[in-house]
C-alpha cells in the first residue's frame, strides 16, 4: 500500500510555508521527521498528514497532476508530538504569522527538531538474561543471579558490581546486551512533606478558585503572601485526580527553589525543563512527560510545549515577567499558549504575581480573568522602605554607588549576622568608555551600541551580540591616544566597592557573567541559603521569587535607571523591579528594610513601589497609556526588517509600508540601531482590531515577490527599541 505523505519542509522562505506531497511505502505517522529531496537539496521534513491509498503510483500522480518524489527515510519510529500539539502549532502559526516549521522547531527539544544538522540521541547498553544454558563459575553465577534479580539493568551498573564477570557473561551468551535510547529519571520525594496550614486569606483564595467555573485566574498577592502554597495545594488536588500539572517560572534563577518545594511535597514523578539543560537532557525530560512517567513539571517558557496527555492545572508564576515572551520568530507569549492549552484540557490556569502586567490586571477588572487578591503577608509585616536621593549624596560629597544611608544599614546587618541582597540591573564594571578628546563612546564594531568594560577579564564586551575586544590604543573616531574615561557602573564595580567598604563580608555575585556554567544559578543560590555568604549581589535575576528568611535588608542601586528608556513600558518595568526586589526583605520572623537609591525620588513609580501600592500605580499609569493610546487600550504589531545591506532593508520596509492599509495607524519607517552587522528598520501598526492588522500583514506576505527572510513579525510586542 502506498502512503501519500504531506510534509512541512525545513526552509526559511515564507513562500514555502505550505505542505509538499511525497510518497512512501512503509509506515510513517504524523509528527515524525523524514528525510526528503527538495529540488537539488536534501532537507528534513515534518509530517503533517498521511493518506493510505490503494491507487497505483501512476494514478496518484495523475490525480495530483505532477510527478511525486519518494521519502528517502523516516527518522522517527513514532510521532514526536501529540494531536493537540499539532493543532497548537497551527494556532501559533496564525496568531504569530510565523512559518509552521518554525512553530514545530520551537516546540521540540534540540535533539529532535525538524532541522538540518541532526544530532543523534544518546544510547545506553542494557543487559537481560538469555534462554541459553551455559556453564558458569560461582562468581559468574553470582553475577548472573544479580542480573536476574535486577533486570532490566544497564551494563554500566552490572560492571560496577561485577567488573570482571560482566564481559564474560556476554561472551558466553548467558546475558544479552542491547543498545537502547538513554532515558531520563523523574525526581521523587523520599518522604513527602505535609501541606502547610493556610491563613484565613489563603483559604478564602483557595476556595474561590476551587469553587469557580472560570478557567483563568489572576492571583494577585503581595510579596510573601503565600501564593506558592496555594499553587502546591491546587496541584495536589489535580494530581489526586490522576491529572498532570505544569508550573512555569520566568527564569532559571527561580527554578531551584520551586523545584525544591515541589520535590519535597509530592510522591508523583517530577520533570524539569529549562534552557540550562543540555539538548539530551531536554529530550529525556520531554520523553518523561510523553510517556507519563512524570506527572508534574517545573520549567521556564519552553516547558509550555511539553506533550502532556491530561493537564489538570497550569500555573504561571510571576506572570508579568518579560521572559515569558519570545523575541524571535515565532514571537509567542507563554501566557497565551498556556491559556490555549488550558482550554483544550479543560483545566484551570493560574496567573500569579505581586505586580501583574497592566494588560492582565485590566482584563481581570473587566472580568475576562477571575481576580483573586491576597493583601497580607504570611508574617503580616511589610519591610520598612527608605528612599535615598542619590543627587543629595553627591552634593554632600558622598558616593553615588553606595550612599551613607545604605552603608550604615549594611554595617548594622552584618554585625547582627543577618543577610543582605543588593540589586543593580547592569552587569560589567563600567557602562561605557568615552574618549578623553572627542567624548565619543566606544561602540561595538557590529552593533550601534556602547561596549561595557569588564574589569575581571580586562576586556570590552557587547551585551547584545557578545563581541569582546581589548581597549584600543587610539580612539577609533578621532585617533587620539589620550585614553578613555569610564562612565556608569555595573555589578563588578559594585562588588569591588562593597568589598572595599566591608572587607570581611562574604559576597556572591549573580549575573549573566557568573551564571554561564551549567547549574551555576542553583549553586550560587544554595551557597547563599547555606549562609556561605553574607551578601548576594546581582542583576534583575535576584529581584523576584527568592525566599530567604534571614535576608533583612535589600538595597536597590540606581533603582530608577529604567525610567530613562523611551519605551512606553519603562515605568511599568521599573515599578515591577522595585516592588519585586523590595519583597525579598523581611520574609521570615525578623523585620526587613529596603533602601531605594534613586535620582528621581518623587516619581510615581518609585513612590508606589516604596508603599507596595499596586492599585495607585495601575491607575496612574493607565492615564498615560490612555493618553498615548498604548496597550491595553490598543493593539500593536511591530514589523522589523533587517539585512546586511541598508538599501535592501529600505526597499523591503518601504514596500511593506506602502501595502499596509486598514482601520489602524501605520507608524514609521523608523531606523533602528544596527545589531550584529544587520541594518534594521521598523514599522509599527497600532489599532483597535488586532485581527484586521493580521489580515493586512498576511495579505502583504501572500502577494509580495520580495524576499521576506529578513522580516520579523511581533504581534503584541513587549518592548519597542
Amino acid at each position: 500500500m502506498i502512503r501519500i505523505v504531506h510534509c512541512w519542509i525545513e526552509h526559511p522562505v515564507r513562500k514555502l510555508d505550505q505542505t509538499f506531497t511525497y510518497l512512501y511505502e512503509g509506515n510513517v505517522e504524523r509528527g515524525c521527521r523524514v528525510q526528503i529531496s527538495f529540488g537539488s537539496r536534501r532537507l528534513i521534513g515534518f509530517v503533517d498528514s498521511v493518506e493510505e491509498s490503494e491507487e497505483s503510483r501512476e494514478e496518484i500522480e495523475a490525480r495530483f497532476g505532477m510527478k511525486l518524489k519518494d521519502i528517502e527515510g523516516v527518522l522517527d519510529e513514532e510521532s514526536l508530538i501529540t494531536d493537540e500539539l499539532h493543532d497548537l502549532a497551527m494556532w501559533m502559526r496564525d496568531e504569530t504569522l510565523s512559518p509552521a516549521i518554525a512553530c514545530f522547531q520551537t516546540m521540540l527539544p534540540g535533539k529532535v527538531k525538524p532541522a538540518g544538522g541532526r544530532r543523534s540521541t544518546v544510547s545506553e547498553r542494557w543487559v537481560r538474561l538469555s534462554d541459553k544454558e551455559v556453564s558458569l563459575t560461582p562468581k559468574q553465577l553470582e553475577a548472573y543471579l544479580y542480573v536476574k534479580e535486577h533486570q532490566p539493568l544497564t551494563y554500566s551498573e552490572l560492571r560496577k558490581h561485577y567488573p570482571n564477570q560482566a564481559r564474560i557473561l556476554i561472551e558466553k551468551e548467558a546475558v544479552i546486551a542491547e543498545e537502547k535510547e538513554r532515558e531520563g529519571k523523574a525526581l521523587y520525594a523520599s518522604e513527602p512533606e505535609a501541606s502547610l496550614p493556610l491563613s484565613a486569606e489563603q483559604q478564602k483564595a483557595m476556595d474561590e478558585i476551587r469553587n469557580s467555573d472560570d478557567s483563568v485566574f489572576l492571583l494577585q498577592g503581595v510579596t510573601g503572601s503565600g501564593k506558592t502554597e496555594i499553587y502546591l495545594q491546587l496541584a495536589a488536588e489535580a494530581l489526586q485526580k490522576g491529572k498532570q500539572v505544569l508550573i512555569l517560572v520566568p527564569e532559571i534563577a527561580l527554578t531551584p527553589q520551586m523545584i525544591s518545594r515541589v520535590r519535597e511535597r509530592f510522591r508523583e514523578g517530577l520533570a524539569i525543563y529549562h534552557s540550562g539543560l543540555s539538548d539530551q537532557e531536554k529530550y529525556e525530560q520531554y520523553r518523561l512527560v510523553k510517556t507519563r512517567q512524570a506527572s508534574i513539571v517545573v520549567g521556564t517558557r519552553s516547558a509550555v510545549f511539553l506533550p502532556f496527555a491530561d493537564l489538570g492545572l497550569i500555573v504561571l508564576d510571576e506572570e508579568h515577567d518579560a521572559s515569558y515572551k519570545q523575541d524571535s520568530q515565532p514571537c509567542y507569549h507563554c501566557r497565551s499558549v498556556a491559556m490555549h492549552r488550558g482550554l483544550f484540557h479543560h483545566c484551570k490556569v493560574i496567573l500569579g504575581s505581586a505586580t501583574p502586567s497592566l494588560d492582565s490586571y485590566a482584563r481581570a477588572l473587566k472580568k475576562v480573568y477571575h481576580l483573586v487578591v491576597l493583601k497580607e503577608r504570611i508574617n503580616r509585616t511589610m519591610p520598612e522602605v527608605t528612599i535615598v536621593p542619590v543627587r543629595d549624596s553627591i552634593r554632600r560629597g558622598g558616593s553615588y554607588i553606595l550612599t551613607d544611608v545604605l552603608k550604615d544599614k549594611m554595617r548594622d546587618r552584618l554585625q547582627k549576622k543577618e543577610q543582605i541582597i543588593l540589586l543593580l540591573n547592569r552587569r560589567g564594571y563600567s557602562a561605557q568608555l568615552r574618549c578623553r578628546s572627542c567624548q565619543e563612546v566606544l561602540k561595538c564594531p557590529h552593533c550601534d551600541l556602547a561596549m561595557s568594560w569588564h574589569h575581571d577579564i580586562r576586556r570590552l564586551k557587547c551585551h547584545t551580540c557578545g563581541t569582546e575586544m581589548h581597549t584600543p590604543s587610539a580612539c577609533p573616531v578621532c585617533g587620539s591616544k589620550a585614553g578613555f574615561m569610564s562612565y556608569g557602573f555595573g555589578t563588578q564595580r559594585l562588588q569591588e566597592e562593597v568589598q572595599k567598604e566591608f572587607p570581611e563580608a562574604r559576597i556572591l555575585r549573580m549575573d549573566a557573567d557568573t551564571t554561564g556554567r551549567k547549574n551555576a544559578h542553583a549553586g550560587i543560590l544554595q551557597a547563599f541559603a547555606d549562609h556561605e555568604a553574607d551578601i548576594l549581589l546581582g542583576t534583575q535575576m535576584i529581584a523576584k521569587g527568592l525566599d530567604y528568611p534571614d535576608v533583612t535588608l535589600v538595597g536597590i542601586v540606581n533603582g530608577d535607571e529604567g525610567l530613562s528608556r523611551s519605551d512606553f513600558r519603562s515605568c511599568e518595568v521599573t515599578f515591577d523591579l522595585l516592588m519585586q526586589a523590595s519583597g525579598r526583605s523581611g520574609r521570615g520572623e525578623k523585620n526587613g528594610e529596603v533602601v531605594l537609591q534613586v535620582y528621581d525620588p518623587g516619581h510615581y513609580a518609585v513612590q508606589c513601589a516604596a508603599r507596595q501600592d499596586y492599585e495607585t500605580f495601575f491607575y496612574q499609569e493607565m492615564k498615560f497609556r490612555h493618553a498615548g493610546q498604548y496597550p491595553p487600550y490598543t493593539y500593536l504589531a511591530a514589523l522589523t526588517v533587517s539585512s546586511r545591506d541598508q538599501r535592501q532593508t529600505d526597499r523591503l520596509a518601504l514596500a511593506l509600508k506602502a501595502s499596509l492599509s486598514g482601520n489602524f495607524q501605520v507608524i514609521g519607517v523608523v531606523s533602528l540601531l544596527k545589531i550584529n552587522d544587520r541594518c534594521r528598520s521598523r514599522i509599527l501598526l497600532k489599532g483597535k482590531d488586532e485581527e484586521e492588522m493580521r489580515r493586512a500583514i498576511r495579505r502583504f506576505i501572500d502577494e509580495t515577490d520580495l524576499d521576506l527572510k529578513g522580516l520579523k513579525i511581533d504581534i503584541d510586542p513587549l518592548y519597542l527599541d
